[in-house]
């Protein structure tokens, strides 16, 4: 590798590209540099203006990153490993925008794609991968989050229609989408349903005035006497299995995408570093300030580590379920602390949208949250080293 190219990744003390196929570089590679040309430029505007930006999702169809993961339909059928690295490269630019291609592809596809019908499968997947749909994916409740079990949407059978009541809240995307995957209540179990979001019943709200995930959208969901054919109910799934299994994938993208925060986080402070001028010379001279920079590069490094195997181990039917709680807990916590301390290196400066990483810092405050909290993945965690639940 050249040393034009090593510098691309100033936080690599590793050669961490040495452990990737030249198929995962060049990925690596083209969504870095749509990454470059259509986010970095706008995201401060987005951000401050609170607009998820609409325009570019043809453009992330046309790189295939909605369902990438998935094969056919439309599909890009890509590995995990390759997942995870565009992941990483979509939320060093912005978490927001990420956590789209997670909704569309980690969520509201995969829901369809392991849990639907094949009619469901061909009358969505191959519009929501070329981007011509969006998809929202309603589990959260006002009072159901980490314990969605207790979720009081109910799906009550009339005839041979579904008849939905209830609420969720924070649902991504869900007043843009033209399809929502819905879980209730039934006498049966917990059921996903594929819902039109032009069924009349449905209301999304955008939620407003958010500190966080700005340059996103996250809404609640109302259904009132929602009708739905009985043909909308995912045949192959019957309780909180069918969820979870979706919410692992988008688990799995976020132990890249927060490392790829990081790294963006740590890139601005390094260079500020360089250029800041104090007591006549720049900030990187000095102790403190390269101790700063070293701890946050070792663990990014680290983070970028723990993912790839994970990834790989994915990719090879060997992952355990438990780690991806070990790589979401790890990477969020470590993440979210390299931001901030990238911040510090910029001081005043770096409470402003003219830098990344108290931006970045705000999303990680989100993205911490969803999938699983860390007491949420702490606990999982714990169940495995002890053998004992302690969620209740």
């Amino acid at each position: 590798m050249s040393t034009a190219e090593r510098l691309l990744d100033p936080a690599d003390l590793i050669n961490f590209d040495s452990l990737l196929s030249a198929e995962e570089l060049a990925l690596r590679g083209t969504v870095r540099g749509f990454v470059k040309e259509h986010i970095k430029p706008n995201i401060a505007k987005w951000y401050n203006d609170a607009v998820f930006p609409l325009e570019i999702v043809p453009e992330m169809a046309k790189l295939g990153l909605l369902g990438m993961h998935l094969d056919g339909y439309g599909c890009g059928g890509r590995s995990a490993v390759e997942y995870g690295i565009a992941g990483a490269e979509l939320e060093a630019g912005d978490s927001g925008l990420r956590t789209f291609v997670s909704v569309q592809g980690s969520l509201a596809m995969s829901a369809i794609y392991k849990h639907g019908s094949e009619e469901q499968k061909q009358q969505w997947l191959p519009k929501m991968a070329a981007g011509e749909a969006i998809g929202c994916f309603g589990l959260t409740e006002p009072t159901a989050g980490s314990d969605p079990s207790s979720m009081t949407t109910f799906a009550r059978r009339d005839g041979d229609d579904w008849v939905i009541n209830g609420s969720k809240r924070w649902i991504g995307l869900a007043n843009v989408a033209q399809v929502a995957v819905i879980w209730a209540q039934t006498e049966e179990g917990i059921r996903g349903f594929v819902v039109p979001t032009n069924t009349p019943g449905f209301t999304a709200t955008p939620i407003e005035q958010k500190l966080s995930m700005r340059a996103s959208i996250q809404c609640e969901i109302e259904m009132v006497d929602m009708r739905l054919p009985g043909s909308a109910v995912l045949p192959n799934v019957v309780g909180l299995k069918g969820p979870f299994s979706c919410l692992n994938e988008a688990r799995y993208g976020i132990l890249w995408g927060s490392m790829g925060a990081a790294r963006d986080a740590f890139e601005d402070a390094l260079a500020y570093s360089q250029e800041r001028l104090q007591f006549d010379k720049p900030l990187a001279g000095y102790q403190m300030t390269q101790q700063k920079l070293v701890d946050m590069a070792l663990e990014i490094n680290k983070g970028f580590l723990l993912a790839l195997h994970i990834g790989r181990l994915k990719d090879a039917g060997k992952l355990d379920l438990h780690m991806i709680s070990v790589g979401k807990l790890n990477n969020c916590r470590e993440a979210i602390a390299i931001c901030r301390e990238a911040r510090t290196i910029l001081g005043g400066n770096g409470i402003t949208l003219d830098y990344s990483p108290l931006r970045h810092a705000n999303n990680l405050e989100s993205v911490r949250t969803y999938e699983g909290t860390d007491e949420v993945h702490t606990l999982i965690l714990g169940n495995k080293l002890t053998g004992v639940p302690a969620f209740r």
